[in-house]
């Protein structure tokens, strides 16, 4: 048989119950914050030559380095201009991304990464897409080079071309986040 308890008691039990798994949450957030916040520090490990440069100057403009990455301005790179063999051609500038929206088909999450970070904030959205040649894995658009459309594909040459509104990055697993920062470089007009 159960025991009759007034509504007062019931209540206060269920509100101290709720606050309990509230501090409780809010401990969680905190911890987990302050241990994603911190997981850089001190790792000492970036692919540049020499961790312990903080800035290098290239053409002008002055690169910062924050927990292994490179920072101009709002723009975060995996490496610099002088990690990056200058290659390929594009026509056009960050303007032609402002405002509009971009695709992008990526064989390299972290090439993708890249282009999300760098062209976020100045395209109106990013959004996967496919092309007319691949079958499409998710439930994506299929774009074709009338959009502004980059394509990041695995392959034994290393090449960035931009053929009307497209821009196909290509190159071996390695190399694709090397390739894209180089494109990145290319239409903020650093190189």
């Amino acid at each position: 048989m159960r025991r009759i308890v007034s509504r007062y008691t019931e209540g206060r039990k269920r509100r101290r119950n709720q606050i309990t798994i509230g501090v409780i949450l809010i401990f969680v957030m905190v911890i987990s914050t302050l241990g994603f916040a911190l997981q850089g520090f001190g790792s000492g490990n970036t692919d540049t030559e020499d961790s312990s440069v903080n800035n290098i100057e290239y053409n002008g403009f002055e690169f910062v380095n924050q927990n292994g990455l490179w920072v101009l301005g709002n723009f975060i790179f995996k490496n610099v201009p002088q990690q990056v063999e200058d290659i390929g051609s594009v026509s056009g500038d960050i303007i032609d991304y402002q405002g509009k929206p971009l695709y992008i088909s990526s064989e390299s999450e972290e090439a993708e990464l890249e282009i999300y970070i760098n062209l976020g904030n100045i395209a109106l959205r990013i959004q996967k897409a496919c092309t007319e040649e691949e079958e499409c894995a998710g439930d994506f658009p299929v774009k074709t080079c009338d959009d502004n459309f980059i394509i990041i594909r695995e392959n034994n040459i290393s090449n960035i071309m931009q053929q009307d509104k497209c821009i196909f990055i290509e190159g071996g697993s390695e190399d694709l986040t090397k390739l894209t920062d180089q494109f990145l470089f290319k239409i903020l007009g650093i190189r």
